[in-house]
């Protein structure tokens, strides 16, 4: 088994190091190895390593065994006799009876280290889009509220010049035992240390500007790219723009969601837009050819002789961009055939003498769709 490296090389601190300085040695290395952060293949590896060597190193009582005795006093099973870190009386050491009794009344196993580095709660901000900056992206500049590291005491929660000290209470661990009666009589269960509130540190001396928090509510801004093609209710992660880590732990992350308004002119599902284009019946009968609005600006498109109302056409890479591929999708025309619900004593008799010319004096039949047709042949007829 290879040697383990001394802790205090792994901070890169001498032996006569204060707290202060190997706190910001700690500070440095967390968020420079952070896997979250890091994405070297060593880098996890890296980072429990100098998390172990700040856990010890942090605590006076450990660091003071580390000191006399080297990475011996780490073992578990070190002083197991009843010597160093058997407790009070001794006790039942680390693995005992009181452990087992913990997985059934409280506690549930192994307490993660309350001064262990704590990554921060993750944010959510609600972006409004227009219609077309949502086709098209754009780079804004958000700005909202987060807890951010104390600049006062560097996140240390305790006055400059000062740092938190090993619970008194609980001794750093985060957590206190206290008896419980139960239908087997009173056992032992662990609870949060009501001195520390579970983080293991007194501090004395709190800072005047966080009051001993590590942190506070601060406005921050970040710049964000909008990618072209997103959608209503999508959302993009970005990372470490969260709030504050605890104990040297990074950021957390921020989540943006996109709320897209609505257009009044195009419809659109996924990168495909949907238009619905109306005409009258002249136009349907006889073609034309007209300026179609797309999201792309307006383009010439040409309606064929004899167009049938509901009638659907492609207009090819005139939609969205596709939020994950390559290239745009297409607008889809549907054509609405507008009837004039009121005409002029000329247009109805025109109209009269048209169906007559080509004996359409007769009711044509609900979705006979060789009217259309029947008109067309009749304008060719009149050519």
């Amino acid at each position: 088994m290879a040697e383990k490296e001394d802790f205090y090389n792994l901070l890169g601190v001498s032996k006569d190091a204060s707290q202060e300085e190997i706190k910001k040695a700690y500070r440095k290395l967390s968020k420079k190895y952070h896997p979250d952060i890091n994405k070297e293949a060593n880098a996890e590896d890296k980072f429990k390593k100098i998390s172990e060597a700040y856990e010890v190193l942090s605590d006076k009582q450990k660091r003071s065994a580390y000191d006399q005795y080297g990475h011996a006093s780490t073992d578990p099973n070190f002083g197991a006799g009843g010597g160093f870190g058997g407790g009070a009386g001794g006790g039942f050491g680390g693995s005992g009876f009181e452990d087992i009794f913990d997985q059934f009344f409280g506690g549930g196993g192994r307490r993660r280290n309350p001064n262990g580095p704590r990554q921060g709660e993750d944010l959510q901000y609600v972006m409004d889009l227009e219609f077309e900056e949502a086709i098209f992206g754009k780079e804004t500049e958000i700005r909202y509220k987060r807890e951010e590291e104390c600049d006062n005491c560097d996140g240390s929660g305790a006055k400059p010049g000062t740092s938190p000290q090993t619970c008194s209470t609980c001794q750093g661990s985060g957590a206190v035992n206290a008896e419980r009666n139960t239908p087997f009589g009173r056992v032992m269960t662990q609870q949060v240390c009501p001195t520390c509130k579970g983080t293991g540190k007194e501090i004395k001396e709190k800072c005047s500007v966080c009051h001993g928090e590590g942190h506070n509510k601060q406005q921050h801004s970040v710049n964000v790219t909008v990618p072209a093609g997103v959608e209503d209710g999508n959302q993009m992660r970005l990372q470490n723009q969260g709030d504050a880590g605890e104990n040297g732990g990074p950021y957390g992350d921020l989540y943006v969601i996109f709320r897209v308004k609505a257009s009044k002119t195009f419809d659109r599902r996924g990168s495909e837009i949907y238009y619905e284009l109306p005409i009258n019946m002249v136009q349907a009968t006889l073609g034309d050819e007209l300026q179609v609005p797309t999201v792309h600006g307006k383009v010439k498109f040409k309606i064929p002789a004899g167009t049938q109302p509901g009638t659907t056409f492609r207009l090819r890479g005139k939609g969205a961009p596709r939020l994950r591929g390559s290239g745009n999708g297409d607008q889809q025309i549907k054509v609405k055939v507008v009837i004039p619900d009121s005409l002029t004593e000329s247009q109805a008799e025109h109209l009269r003498e048209f169906a007559q010319a080509g004996d359409y004096d007769e009711v044509v039949e609900q979705g006979d769709s060789s009217f259309f047709s029947k008109v067309k042949d009749a304008f060719k007829d009149k050519r």
